[in-house]
């Protein structure tokens, strides 16, 4: 009976982890931590990382998810590098040296817009 709680848990996780994921929209990216925190599993960034990579739904934006600051954490010039970086030009959004072009300011990162200094 336990087991059955804690898979209902992982299951559970696994579903609002891959919720998160699909409502990234097209022409914007979210970081492993923030699809966590969204998912409501703050702190879990690894498991966001393992839930895609475990999932085998080919419909699933991937690709929207990065590393913090935008940064694609496949190894550059690897497969999947190459793939995320033709996925992420393909919704608009421009990819220089393994990170990606933020062209506008993120409303909800709050710090940025609290601390840029204004040159």
């Amino acid at each position: 009976m336990v087991a059955t709680a804690l898979l209902t848990t992982v299951a559970e996780r696994r579903a609002a982890i891959l919720r998160a994921v699909k409502a990234v929209p097209r022409g914007a990216i979210a970081s492993y931590g923030e699809i966590a925190l969204r998912a409501g599993l703050p702190g879990r960034a690894r498991l966001v990382g393992q839930v895609l990579r475990d999932s085998s739904d080919r419909r699933l934006p991937w690709h929207r998810v990065t590393g913090a600051q935008g940064r694609i954490a496949f190894p550059a010039g690897s497969q999947l590098f190459r793939e995320q970086v033709r996925r992420l030009t393909g919704d608009g959004l421009q990819v220089e040296r393994g990170r990606v072009v933020r062209s506008h300011q993120n409303p909800h990162d709050i710090d940025r817009l609290l601390w840029a200094s204004r040159d």
